[in-house]
């Protein structure tokens, strides 16, 4: 987009009312910080990295005291896609796991080390497996594939590892019969790590306001915490009351069940700042009277209002008006890998006054050109930050006691991690 289509388009937003006109002024060349390369993290920032590389969803986080965390970090046959691709960046040439790991090396205050890392379910666009781009290997006497996260450990060292169900992978049903895809390639992952890398694994424990926490300068950002809200179908209110989603379900004795049901979701809370993520936290199914029950329903009675929410299920069949209008965020981010995400019923809720008043933007890696044309003349583009058009990595950059905060976006064309825009906020 040129300067004169993006000056049409502020102007269009500001008439709207959507964006106020500093906000849409920075999207922009006049924020002095665009076309430079990005600044970096300063101690006391608390920074969430969306990673684009057109195949996988990958998010990076750094704590206000320099404490890293690395939520999914997959790849998937986005290709066999055909029209449905978004572009592969920065280039086919390396897989979806050394392209992450490189660009959390080059933004992490500890070079090679993350403190935690956490797959949010079991799917290969998450964590990678064994069925394609991933190569084999032999070690310890086992087939042993590089893919997804096992590819970014051959660069990053990891500390602790936090898993929805280890070390007997039975919750709430044996995980070898409902997510084989990555299982298998994750549990030999876990068993040589834990063997030959030192790496520590836990389960994550519902409910909890301390599994997850600083471990660089534990007493210096006190108003930092990250609750623990969902996981393994089960959701966790403020008080810690746990409500098992699948309880009825699971009387049946299933072989199989909905792995997105099973992802794990957390609040991180920065001062008055709040960002929400649950992986691709979505199911429903008809209950005998013939109504139908949608998880992500009854997680808006546990949660609270945030500043910042990803989006469930990178915007395909999510996010339900009971939800957003729970969450209700000044900003909603969205980690693209498909045409099929970020999808017209879900931004059509995501728009709604009706669920909650106030303004509003949508930060998708990428809202490729093919679906703008599908889409045009729906209202809600109006809400679509004109960055995504191009692909790019986001970045929600929160300042030292969560109270301005910001949205950039890197050019993913390359890694010089070149600024395309920022939008600042107040909080």
């Amino acid at each position: 987009m040129d300067r004169r289509d993006f000056l049409k388009k502020a102007a269009l937003v500001g008439a709207a009312c959507f964006i106020d006109f500093r906000l849409a002024f920075a999207q922009g060349t006049e924020d002095n910080e665009v076309g430079k390369a990005w600044k970096g993290w300063k101690k006391g920032q608390f920074q969430i990295h969306l990673i684009f590389t057109g195949v996988a969803e990958s998010m990076f986080l750094i704590f206000p005291d320099g404490t890293t965390m690395l939520i999914d970090c997959g790849d998937f046959d986005a290709l066999a896609r055909g029209k449905l691709a978004v572009p592969l960046l920065p280039s086919p040439e390396r897989h979806s796991g050394e392209w992450i790991s490189r660009y959390v090396q080059r933004v992490n205050p500890q070079k090679n080390y993350v403190d935690y890392m956490m797959l949010s379910h079991y799917h290969a666009d998450h964590g990678g497996c064994d069925k394609f781009y991933a190569k084999k290997e032999i070690r310890d006497g086992k087939d042993y594939y590089i893919g997804g996260f096992s590819h970014a450990a051959e660069f990053l060292t990891l500390g602790k590892a936090i898993d929805r169900c280890w070390p007997d992978y039975n919750d709430p049903i044996p995980l070898t019969q409902e997510a084989a895809d990555a299982f298998d390639h994750m549990k030999s992952f876990y068993d040589y790590m834990s063997a030959h890398k030192k790496l520590e694994i836990e389960k994550f424990r519902i409910g909890e306001t301390d599994q997850i926490a600083m471990k660089k300068d534990v007493d210096a950002f006190p108003d930092f915490s990250v609750r623990n809200i969902c996981a393994n179908g089960r959701i966790a209110d403020r008080n810690g009351n746990i409500r098992d989603l699948y309880e009825e379900r699971k009387k049946s004795n299933p072989v199989k069940l909905n792995e997105n049901g099973m992802s794990m979701g957390m609040i991180f809370t920065y001062g008055n700042f709040k960002f929400y993520t649950a992986g691709d936290f979505s199911d429903s199914w008809k209950l005998p009277n013939g109504e139908r029950f949608e998880i992500e329903n009854a997680l808006a009675e546990v949660v609270e209002p945030v500043t910042v929410a990803k989006i469930n299920h990178h915007g395909h069949h999510s996010m339900p008006a009971k939800l957003v209008s729970a969450l209700r965020p000044r900003v909603f981010v969205n980690n693209v890998w498909d045409q099929l995400h970020t999808v017209a019923p879900v931004m059509e809720r995501l728009y709604s006054r009706d669920l909650y008043p106030g303004d509003r933007i949508v930060c998708p890696t990428v809202f490729p050109a093919e679906r703008r044309a599908e889409d045009a003349g729906k209202p809600w583009l109006d809400i679509l930050n004109p960055a995504s058009f191009d692909a790019g990595h986001v970045i929600v950059n929160v300042e030292e006691g969560g109270r301005d905060y910001s949205v950039t976006y890197l050019t993913a064309d390359d890694e010089s991690m070149i600024v395309k825009s920022v939008m600042r906020f107040d909080n």
